[in-house]
């Protein structure tokens, strides 16, 4: 079966439910409606032969109504083609069905879409948080989480539990360490000034002095 036909499928017993497929370099993407997305999956499992969910994620579409979105990429491994199913999500009712039931790997990509989203999956069977510890308030994949993160204050229970703190862009995390200039600029470095980098964005081929 191939991804056309499989979508042709989905439309014909599920109608509209779904939106509108749209294709971009060879790969399908197809929109559900969230209190369907249950149906449409356990279906594309059983009736179309997609028997792998690869990834499963939380999208955050800062400033969009509805803001939220959970992205579904399946693939079938008999057929080597894959669709991806989209569910948009109210910022008022984070709330859509787990296909943990369907595929068992859902389980880890839904708790992490949770935890850094704040989307929670219905009758997931142990919704928590899989990369922050138990009682963090915030969501770090939300596009208004700053890139130098929140201090918070570490759980008892934590090694050296003390206050986290936040990262300082000179030296942290997320630009490149101050090493020897590349011919050309890929990423944020230390030692780039705000120009360097205003003119990395507007010519992002140009060649530099090394």
């Amino acid at each position: 079966m191939t991804p056309q036909a499989a979508v042709e499928k989905l439309q014909a017993k599920f109608g509209d439910a779904l939106g509108a497929p749209v294709e971009f370099r060879g790969e399908i993407s197809v929109g559900v409606a969230r209190e369907q997305i249950l149906a449409v999956c356990r279906f594309a499992h059983a009736e179309c032969g997609f028997d792998m969910l690869t990834d499963l994620s939380g999208v955050d579409n800062f400033g969009d109504d509805p803001r939220y979105g959970v992205v579904y990429h399946l693939y079938s491994i008999a057929d080597r083609c894959a669709v991806r199913l989209k569910v948009a999500i109210s910022e008022d009712d984070l709330t859509v069905d787990s296909v943990e039931s369907v595929w068992k790997t859902a389980d880890w990509h839904e708790r992490e879409a949770f935890d850094m989203f704040g989307i929670r999956f219905r009758n997931h069977p142990n919704l928590k948080r899989i990369l922050m510890w138990d009682g963090y308030p915030y969501f770090p994949l939300r596009k208004d989480f700053p890139l130098a993160g929140l201090p918070t204050d570490l759980p008892e229970t934590a090694v050296d539990a003390d206050t986290v703190r936040t990262s300082p862009m000179l030296g942290g995390p997320f630009v490149a360490p101050a090493a020897s200039r590349s011919s050309i600029r890929r990423e944020p470095r230390q030692v780039d000034t705000p120009a360097e980098n205003l003119e990395r964005l507007n010519n992002p081929t140009k060649q530099e002095q090394v």
